[in-house]
């Protein structure tokens, strides 16, 4: 059996003296989507911070790849293969649409695959392409949330971290962006963790599920499970 390509290991994680994330262990297999959902506050977001090294964990270990990456830096790791694309998306406003993605391949130097995987991202996201000359902060909402993917996209991850990427968009806008990650995943194995607050469309994108309360893991079960499971219906699915 292969090993994880993410493991949190009793991870605990605070601002200031509010502990936000408690003794959280979870993983993530190579080519598995994997979401966690709960309420606001639950500390899905900060979970995500804590793995890409933004948030330094209080104790616990997070490993990538069988390697603990605590004392890497967060700025180390998109060149290993771990990206996120933010929650608020969090592109360049001053910057032009292809730039944005340019800086998302900015360790590479591999000049003609970067080239390719720019038109591999236009083809993702055609709109995309249409406003390639754009500055980032005259885009839609829509548009710079399949910016920040196709901007994370650029480091060629093994592992995609993804933090709430359909709070305020439109439904077909949703659509294409989840239809999006179902092909990334599918068609070049990336593994991705995808924290949503919609968790009737998270866990029909995942094939496995954690339920965050209040900083800890109170459910892991398989999505069609969790789908399925009454007091989940009830807390989560509006039921």
């Amino acid at each position: 059996m292969s090993e994880p390509i993410l493991e949190l290991r009793n991870v605990t994680a605070a601002y200031g003296k509010i502990t936000a994330v408690k003794d959280v262990s979870l993983t993530v297999m190579p080519g598995e989507i994997v979401t966690i959902i709960g309420a606001n506050g639950a500390g899905k977001s900060t979970t995500l911070m804590t793995i890409c090294g933004i948030v330094p964990p209080v104790s616990g270990d997070v490993l990538y790849d069988g390697e603990s990456v605590l004392d890497l830096g967060a700025d180390r790791l998109p060149a290993m293969g771990l990206s996120q694309v933010p929650e608020g998306r969090r592109i360049f406003p001053r910057l032009t649409v292809r730039e944005n993605l340019e800086m998302g391949a900015f360790f590479r130097k591999d000049a003609e695959r970067i080239k390719a995987d720019i038109d591999h991202i236009y083809d993702l996201f055609p709109v995309l392409r249409e406003r390639r000359r754009q500055h980032g902060g005259t885009l839609s909402g829509g548009e710079q949330q399949m910016l920040a993917i196709g901007r994370a996209l650029m480091a060629r991850p093994r592992l995609l971290l993804l933090d709430e990427p359909s709070m305020g968009l439109a439904p077909l806008v949703v659509k294409l962006i989840f239809d999006t990650v179902r092909r990334v995943n599918a068609d070049l194995g990336t593994s991705i963790l995808l924290v949503e607050q919609n968790a009737n469309l998270a866990l029909k994108t995942a094939s496995r599920g954690y339920v965050l309360e209040t900083g800890r893991v109170t459910l892991e079960d398989s999505a069609e499970a969790l789908l399925v499971n009454p007091e989940i219906r009830k807390a989560y699915l509006g039921e």
